[in-house]
């Protein structure tokens, strides 16, 4: 007997974020033979839904609201509240991202519910849906269930991936009206620190610098790598804090969580709390000129050296195997 599991869509800049076509795959493990419904809110979105459906999703329910044009919690929660009233499903995901951390305590608190967050694999056994999520910053994992009542579970972005998108799936598309009332909070102007191009947290490719970069001006060879790669850049927090770059681009206990293809770290020392950070990633590159470093012992490949001469020719090498390929 299936499940009917109900997944939250985000959006950025009015496109549907990779984490949304990730979850569906989650949703579709979970509901085994059941059925995946897609809920989608936002101003002017109704559009979006039919590709969701390609990503997997059985049905979309869609909340238009100017007052959910731009994320905030007390709207969404409403939002999200009165269609799980309505659809009554046995389990919700969410990404596991700003958005979702934030969002998903609200909703389960006002459901008196569980939570699982951070996920990175899910699976059925005997009968239960098994959850497997890091601990002490990613040093362990441990597996957990839910024994009673609604499953509600975060996934990770970057971890799972989506089902191929097939344009030949159907499915229904209903609208549901939803009165947003008693904002606490309004948002008039939302200011973008963070650079156009990859989101960070969805990132294939990742350029992180540390202090080792020295200043602000040294970072665009980051953004140099990175665009040749078609990757995004990050940072550790001693970058941040020393002003190299925005607060924005952190990763780490206290930042981002990134798990992407490849991770080039660049002048970073390797503290534990950045390395909870990127850890999972699937291929490591770490370049410092201290053989000692720690980030060395959880890098695939290393090279000692002084990062201003590595980096250039990194970038001019990888150039060429562009253009030669």
């Amino acid at each position: 007997m299936g499940r009917k599991v109900l997944v939250l869509a985000e959006l950025k800049d009015n496109k549907l974020r990779n984490v949304s076509f990730e979850a569906i795959a989650v949703a579709k493990t979970i509901a085994e033979d059941g059925e995946v419904v897609s809920l989608l809110l936002g101003e002017s979105v109704e559009s979006l839904a039919n590709e969701l459906i390609q990503y997997g999703a059985d049905r979309v329910v869609v909340v238009e609201n100017d007052k959910l044009a731009q994320y905030n919690s007390d709207g969404y929660s409403q939002a999200v509240l009165a269609v799980i009233k309505q659809e009554d499903p046995e389990a919700i995901v969410f990404g596991h991202t700003a958005l979702g951390k934030d969002l998903s305590p609200k909703v389960a608190s006002k459901l008196d519910s569980g939570l699982i967050s951070d996920v990175v694999n899910v699976e059925v056994t005997g009968g239960n849906v098994v959850f497997t999520r890091p601990i002490y910053s990613g040093k362990a994992f441990e597996k957990k269930i839910v024994t009673d009542g609604l499953i509600f579970a975060t996934v990770r972005p970057n971890n799972i991936a989506a089902l191929e998108k097939d344009e030949s799936r159907s499915g229904d598309v209903s609208k549901v009206d939803v009165d947003i009332k008693d904002l606490r909070t309004i948002i008039k102007e939302v200011v973008k620190k963070t650079s156009e191009g990859v989101d960070l947290s969805e990132a294939k490719v990742v350029v992180a610098g540390g202090r080792g970069l020295k200043s602000a001006e040294n970072f665009k060879m980051l953004e140099e790598l990175a665009d040749v790669l078609g990757g995004a850049v990050g940072a550790s927090r001693g970058a941040c804090d020393a002003g190299y770059c925005d607060y924005s681009l952190q990763i780490g206990q206290t930042g981002k969580v990134v798990t992407p293809d490849l991770y080039i770290a660049i002048g970073i020392s390797g503290a534990i709390q950045h390395l909870a950070g990127m850890s999972n990633s699937k291929v490591i590159v770490a370049i410092n000129k201290d053989p000692e470093a720690n980030i060395f012992k959880v890098a695939d490949y290393g090279i000692v050296g002084d990062l201003f001469e590595v980096v250039p020719q990194l970038t001019e090498e990888f150039k060429k195997l562009k253009v030669n390929a």
